[in-house]
């Protein structure tokens, strides 16, 4: 468990990172730019449905790791294996990436060398969930772009779906997070969906809180799967393209797909927090969307750190 110590100056980080953005950065220098990344998402999501969360989840494999500067949109070389090429972000949607650059190239043609990454991605973020249903918040912006992508850097730093709950739980609280917000935060999985190799070997094994029918419903969707391993299944079988509660109820029920999911409400410390979730979906809904604006603040580089990337996916 992360120290009182830390605890108080990661709120101090979280608390000043805050007073140096504004929701208005870009007011003067790029007056159409929430008009534009509008524009961009909904576009995109209307021609590919599944854009809002392969978006949330680039944010946070881009966030949680080591702070919000893009770092995840940055190519690899002949020098060099960035982030986006590491084992746990190849199965990240091309979706995701497509829709950044599509705002980026409208944007730097209406304000050239103006407008982070890092920007667009959480503006985007919230854009699209609220396009499936989810809640509003404020977004502060001016962040810069990191001039480094490593993926040796993500070593252990990103939960697995496999990763057993106590070891999620570290996870976030050693980045100032609570168990609270990490229950919240988990229902990003209300919308989107997991390959089956991610879940399919603990189907019918005992004792790992599968349904017994759901468990033989997923055993024959992924019967294909050593085939072709692009076969999925959705995170919500209930609503999975309405970003709500629902998550929540499924868990309750054995509907979870992921070990972390069940891990959720198997373990005493986070089920009161599921239980509570799925009774009230306004408080879920304001907790994550506390949840999601502390995390856009987390490590984010301002000022003379970093840069404004000209391509999301190169250093200048």
């Amino acid at each position: 468990m992360a120290s009182l110590k830390s605890l108080f100056l990661l709120f101090l980080f979280f608390f000043t990172a805050q007073s140096r953005l504004t929701t208005n950065f870009y007011s003067k220098t790029c007056p159409r730019f929430l008009d534009i990344i509008r524009d961009t998402i909904t576009n995109k999501q209307i021609t590919n449905p599944t854009t809002a969360a392969a978006v949330i989840r680039l944010f946070f494999h881009d966030c949680f790791p080591n702070g919000c500067d893009a770092s995840v949109l940055i190519s690899s070389t002949a020098f060099n294996t960035a982030e986006r090429d590491s084992s746990i972000n190849l199965s990240l949607p091309g979706d995701g990436f497509d829709v950044i650059v599509r705002a980026k190239t409208a944007l730097e043609l209406a304000c050239p060398n103006t407008v982070s990454c890092s920007d667009i991605i959480s503006v985007a973020t919230r854009d699209l969930l609220i396009t499936v249903g989810g809640p509003y918040y404020d977004v502060f912006l001016g962040r810069r772009d990191s001039r480094t992508s490593k993926s040796s850097l993500l070593t252990d730093l990103l939960p697995l779906p496999s990763t057993p709950i106590s070891k999620i739980i570290q996870q976030f609280e050693s980045k100032g997070f609570t168990v609270q917000e990490m229950v919240a935060l988990s229902g990003a999985h209300s919308i989107g969906f997991s390959h089956c190799k991610e879940f399919v070997g603990r189907v019918g094994r005992n004792n790992t809180g599968y349904n017994p029918r759901f468990a033989v419903a997923l055993k024959k969707a992924c019967a294909n799967y050593p085939k072709d391993p692009t076969i999925s299944v959705f995170n919500d079988i209930m609503t999975p393209n309405k970003f709500d509660n629902m998550y929540y109820q499924n868990l309750k029920k054995g509907l979870g797909l992921l070990e972390s999911d069940h891990g959720l409400y198997s373990d005493p410390r986070t089920r009161y927090f599921v239980d509570l979730y799925a009774k009230n979906q306004d408080l879920f809904f304001k907790d994550f969307a506390k949840a999601m604006q502390k995390l856009s603040l987390f490590g984010i580089q301002t000022g003379r750190r970093g840069e404004i990337r000209r391509r999301c996916d190169a250093i200048n």
